[in-house]
């Protein structure tokens, strides 16, 4: 159903206005918040379709109405919407129900059934966001469906659909495998006649058996025949599958022995960008890695350019899935007419392509890339009978004996690309930008992996404290550790912003294990004085990954003399669900020293318990977005009480967050919540000065 605190757009066609208001506080009375909109003419309404979205529309049948109710139905209609249509009658009238019905109404009932009205309008508003959530889904589908297909084409195993004993599909690999270059041609073959003779007979004999038994997986050993007449030894396997939702059979092929040419050809396919045809980002992260490392160790200058096509979401969502692929398909060309020779081209994402040049230098590819850039502007892409203009700002970073590693300097491509839009004249994109290192060694600059290296050897990192109450009465002082650095202005910003999008890695576990340090230090020299405090200490997903992480802990705390209990390293619940091995290793080896983990962010994912089949977490931190749903409707708080009785019935302790005000409060104390954290207890601050005792 949809949810409570979703606001209800209404269109009301009635000629009165009180009885107009009267019914919207109707629904507001019924716990739906409502915005409502009441139509006075056809223009109205057209208008009305045309900039809005509505999710309800009730509609008075009464005598002498210049613009009716059948005329609106008419006009929803016309314009084809989806939006549920009620008519309320002067009294219960049979026939003029069911004529409204069959020209599209949902249900028609007279004006003054109000409880009736409430309970119809909360039916067809059901039924509507199920059917706006089945029309996302759907999508969602024929995507994931057209995602599989790419995958099947790009796989390097040999893979074949049959039916009745023919070939209904074969992927690039079967076809390379067999000597086919048309799968026209292959389909009208029979899978007998790429066996030789000896191979038919096992083939009949091991597809009669598969029939009986259905095995998915049984193989057999053959010998197929390639349309040259070449033999090639090769094992079968077979499974149940269905294509184009009919029941087949999936065979894959695998040469008995190495073939050094189709390895060479499967490698190929491997590297590349399935839709462009273009190398693919894999390829081409290792191909500047190996570019960076000649650069230093021959002394040579190149340059690679990030090429971001400006608003391809909402031209995607205009053209539609297939229209954006017929587009980039149309760009790579472009792209390969004017990249000339001794180039790299690859395509990093669906709005993203890249340029790579080893030797040249940066001024020659600016040049080429404004040549790219006004090509790209001036061509006319023709997408199923319309034209679609295309623009593309670019980002351009030279390749040194003194350049980053390979994600490092592909971010600062990116960056120089997101920067174009701020140039003069510039706001919509469409323009040429080189990475100026010098440029970025303030800072306030945005992305700047050097500014966060060099706050960090200049000491201008801070710890903040915040407490973390428990809810519950026990004497318990638990602290929550976030860090700062210091711009120019000393203003306090969160390091994690600055860092590039593709990276760096070994930036962010620099910062990770500082804050780590650093509060080791600190928490060791609290609890000297007499506190039996413990510490929640956030890890990022790179932190996760590292496994030289908890020998480097274990060496922190005998240094610091701090017991492991006294560390609660707090993991995000989408970073657990991404990496789920390396966070249930990472879990598993901190626990062995006495330190908690607490999974937060929780309740994000579409089967959040998931995550906790795996990880053995000790706290979970619900998301603070319940925090403030819990204060405007009783769907959000009977949800948060049910998720802290399956989480405390599954042994573990419940932090909320983001506590603002005390209103909440006894809503939190009657879920079972066992601690809060919030400004209405205390900002963060740099000392852990918190009285515990207090509560």
């Amino acid at each position: 159903m949809q949810k409570h605190n979703t606001t209800v757009h209404l269109l009301i066609l009635d000629p009165s206005q009180n009885d107009a208001e009267s019914v919207v506080s109707l629904l507001r009375n019924a716990g739906r918040a409502t915005r409502a909109h009441r139509i006075t003419s056809e223009e109205d309404l057209e208008e009305a379709l045309k900039t809005s979205t509505w999710d309800l529309f009730l509609a008075r049948d009464m005598d002498e109405q210049e613009f009716g109710p059948d005329d609106a139905l008419a006009t929803i209609k016309r314009m084809d919407k989806d939006i549920p249509f009620i008519l309320l009658t002067e009294q219960a009238d049979r026939k003029r129900t069911v004529d409204i019905m069959k020209a599209g109404a949902q249900d028609a009932l007279p004006f003054e059934y109000s409880d009736l009205l409430v309970l119809v309008a909360k039916r067809e508003l059901a039924a509507l966001h199920e059917r706006r959530r089945r029309r996302v889904l759907e999508s969602h589908l024929r995507e994931a469906e057209q995602r599989c297909q790419l995958l099947l084409e790009s796989s390097k195993d040999a893979i074949a659909y049959i039916n009745d004993g023919m070939h209904i599909y074969a992927n690039q690999s079967y076809m390379e495998l067999l000597g086919y270059d048309d799968i026209d041609e292959l389909i009208c073959i029979p899978v007998l006649d790429t066996l030789t003779p000896d191979s038919q007979e096992k083939y009949k004999d091991f597809m009669k058996t598969f029939a009986q038994k259905r095995e998915d997986g049984m193989t057999l050993n053959c010998t197929a025949r390639r349309s040259d007449d070449q033999e090639l030894d090769v094992t079968m396997s077979v499974s149940a599958a269905t294509f184009d939702g009919e029941a087949c059979t999936q065979i894959v092929l695998q040469p008995a022995h190495s073939d050094a040419e189709l390895e060479e050809k499967l490698q190929e396919i491997s590297n590349q960008d399935l839709l462009t045809g273009l190398y693919n980002r894999q390829y081409l992260m290792a191909a500047l890695g190996r570019a960076v490392a000649e650069a230093g160790k021959n002394n040579q200058t190149g340059a690679i350019a990030y090429l971001a096509l400006d608003n391809f979401l909402s031209m995607k969502n205009r053209i539609g899935i297939a229209g954006a692929d017929l587009l980039l398909g149309d760009l790579a060309t472009l792209l390969r007419e004017h990249a000339g020779s001794g180039v790299t081209l690859a395509r990093l994402s669906d709005d993203a392509f890249c340029m790579m040049c080893l030797p040249c230098d940066e001024k020659s590819m600016e040049q080429q890339c404004e040549g790219i850039r006004k090509a790209v502007e001036d061509h006319l892409f023709d997408i199923n009978g319309h034209t679609v203009p295309l623009t593309v700002s670019i980002g351009i970073a030279a390749i040194t004996e003194n350049s980053p590693k390979a994600e490092d300097l592909l971010g600062r491509a990116h960056i120089a690309s997101s920067e174009v839009k701020k140039l003069e004249g510039h706001s919509d994109g469409n323009g040429v930008l080189v990475y100026n290192p010098a440029d970025y060694e303030k800072l306030d600059s945005k992305n700047s992996a050097e500014a966060i290296q060099r706050a960090l050897d200049e000491n201008r990192f801070r710890l903040l404290f915040q407490p973390v109450i428990n809810l519950r009465g026990e004497d318990e002082e638990h602290y929550e550790a976030f860090v700062r650095m210091l711009d120019k202005d000393n203003n306090e910003i969160s390091p994690y912003d600055f860092l590039p999008p593709v990276g760096p890695t070994e930036t962010t576990i620099k910062i990770d294990r500082w804050v780590i340090l650093q509060t080791i230090k600190q928490l060791s020299n609290h609890r000297s004085r007499g506190h039996d405090t413990r510490m929640f200490l956030n890890v990022t997903a790179e932190t996760l990954q590292d496994k030289t992480f908890t020998p480097w802990l274990s060496v922190a705390l005998k240094a610091a003399r701090l017991p492991g209990d006294s560390l609660i390293f707090q993991i995000r619940e989408g970073d657990a669900a991404n990496h789920m091995k390396q966070a249930k290793d990472f879990t598993r080896a901190v626990h062995q020293l006495r330190c908690k983990v607490s999974i937060s962010q929780f309740g994000c994912a579409i089967n959040p318990f998931n995550t906790l089949k795996h990880i053995d977490a000790d706290y979970v931190k619900i998301d603070g977005s319940f925090t403030e749903e819990i204060q405007k409707n009783n769907e959000a708080k009977d949800q948060v009480k049910e998720m802290v009785k399956t989480l405390q019935n599954a042994g573990k302790l419940t932090i909320i967050p983001l506590v603002e005000n005390a209103s909440v409060l006894a809503t939190l104390w009657q879920a079972g919540v066992n601690y809060i954290q919030g400004y209405y207890l205390q900002a963060p601050v740099p000392e852990m000065n918190y009285d515990f005792s207090e509560n």
